[in-house]
């Protein structure tokens, strides 16, 4: 058993085999720059055995090898039997190598168990339809049946936010569905996705369903993606990174969930309690590090006033500090380099006109939470994703203003309106070119098994979450019979 203290020195696996190397990533501590662990950095044949070992283990549907619906449910109950064994030694490795606090990485354990769980029932359900063709003129005494065949061989690529639950969202479906995955964590925070593939491992999951491993986008990532044996790529991470994805990964399935910049509209009849607590929770949660967390609070201007005030007040309730002190609300971001970027578009603001109302400090990796009022419309703050614990505020007249000034995005992930008004809150869920709106909710809110993703730059329209994660996964089959 490791210690909280420990260098973690990982292996890589090739379906199922530990593999070192001598050239390996070191991963650091976000807050106090401590040396947490190593992983090896494979090149283009360690990529190659890999591909060549899950395809050497290929099978029809059905076949000598492959599970049992009910072997894959119990594989991964297992695996949610685990997680909650080894809560807490994921939460520390969690905030050892992202930074973030306790609160935030618990939290993060939680979700996963929820999402392994989402999925083992899936894996129970027959997933046919049954068609009869004599229902017209033309048709015949027969009945057409569908069923659901996995991919050869998938690829997920995973960010450095959610270090565990990133992960798996895309292996968990890829199990239930008897899909076997080469898995290429964030080169930020792979510890955790490692970690995750030896619990999948221990729960009973052949070598030959996964593979996890790093190497430099050169001789591993761009290999990967292009590869034709790779069916499909799931990635979650930068709408750049995306669009790049998209034009070298060919002819085969993509699922792109790639950034946001979701607005928080607060109406002039909110409840002014529950739209300071989800203003700061959208905000400032997982240091403002999620692709639906709140980037702009689009306030009517009837209540500017009092909701400033007010947020302000809340924001003290987040104190910034040491990730591993339990008082802590917001740890560190990603990165000091990280940092500096929220900080230089606090000062662009600023120097536009923009007010710092609280917080706008910044100690290495750590940016306190910040509100800034008078934030002009087109301030690169607001117009491109401020990945961090920043709340600027805007003005808006009316619904109508609020909802231009959401659609004023190249992004459309997520949203929330805070209103009374059912009108209003309809007006909103129909004009606001987006994938999901929340009403009196923050814009992220979902469970692990209701479909997620988004439109414009946040994706192509291709939904996440366990149930329709398995449905990209497969292939639907049809087939005829005689009735």
């Amino acid at each position: 058993m490791t210690t909280l203290t420990d260098i973690l020195n990982f292996p890589c696996y090739l379906a199922g085999e530990t593999v070192h190397t001598d050239s390996s990533l070191e991963v650091h501590n976000p807050y106090t720059d401590e040396l947490v662990g190593t992983v090896p950095m494979l090149d283009r044949s360690g990529l190659d055995r890999a591909i060549e070992a899950h395809l050497a283990a290929g099978f029809p549907p059905g076949g000598e090898q492959a599970l049992t619906r009910f072997q894959r449910s119990e594989i991964l109950l297992e695996a949610r039997r685990l997680v909650g064994e080894r809560a807490e030694e994921f939460a520390h490795l969690i905030r050892r190598e992202a930074g973030l606090c306790m609160r935030e990485t618990r939290y993060e354990v939680g979700r996963t168990q929820d999402v392994l769980q989402f999925a083992a029932a899936e894996a129970l359900k027959d997933d046919g339809q049954i068609f009869s063709c004599d229902i017209s003129p033309q048709g015949k005494a027969r009945k057409i049946f569908t069923t659901r065949e996995p991919l050869r061989l998938g690829a997920a690529i995973t960010p450095f936010n959610h270090p565990l639950n990133q992960v798996a969202h895309k292996l968990a479906p890829a199990v239930a569905a008897g899909l076997p995955m080469i898995l290429k964590p964030s080169e930020k925070t792979p510890l955790t996705a490692i970690r995750f593939t030896e619990l999948l491992y221990d729960a009973g999951l052949p070598g030959w369903m996964l593979s996890a491993v790093m190497g430099s986008i050169d001789e591993l990532v761009s290999p990967l993606i292009e590869d034709s044996r790779v069916e499909f790529v799931s990635f979650t991470g930068s709408a750049g990174v995306g669009k790049q994805i998209s034009k070298r990964a060919g002819y085969k399935k993509l699922c792109l969930e790639l950034g946001g910049n979701s607005p928080l509209i607060v109406m002039d009849d909110a409840d002014m309690d529950l739209a300071v607590t989800l203003a700061a929770e959208g905000c400032y949660r997982n240091s403002g590090q999620r692709c639906t967390a709140v980037k702009r609070l689009l306030v009517h201007e009837s209540v500017l006033e009092e909701f400033t005030d007010r947020f302000v007040a809340k924001t003290a309730e987040y104190p910034c500090g040491d990730p591993a002190d339990e008082a802590t609300g917001v740890g560190t971001v990603i990165d000091e380099e990280a940092a500096k970027r929220l900080e230089k578009r606090i000062e662009d603001a600023v120097a536009r006109g923009a007010k710092v109302l609280c917080g706008g400090g910044r100690n290495g990796a750590q940016i306190e939470p910040t509100v800034i009022a008078d934030v002009p419309r087109d301030a690169e703050m607001v117009v491109e994703e401020s990945f961090g614990p920043l709340a600027p505020i805007m003005s808006v007249k009316d619904i109508d203003d609020a909802i231009a000034l959401a659609n004023d995005s190249a992004f459309g992930l997520s949203s929330g309106i805070v209103t009374n008004n059912m009108e209003a809150a309809l007006k909103a869920v129909r004009g606001i070119r987006t994938g999901t709106v929340n009403v009196n909710q923050v814009p992220g809110y979902r469970i692990e098994s209701s479909p997620f993703g988004g439109v414009k730059d946040s994706g192509l329209g291709v939904k996440e979450g366990v149930i329709e994660a398995i449905k990209y996964m497969t292939n639907v089959k049809t087939f005829s019979l005689p009735w």
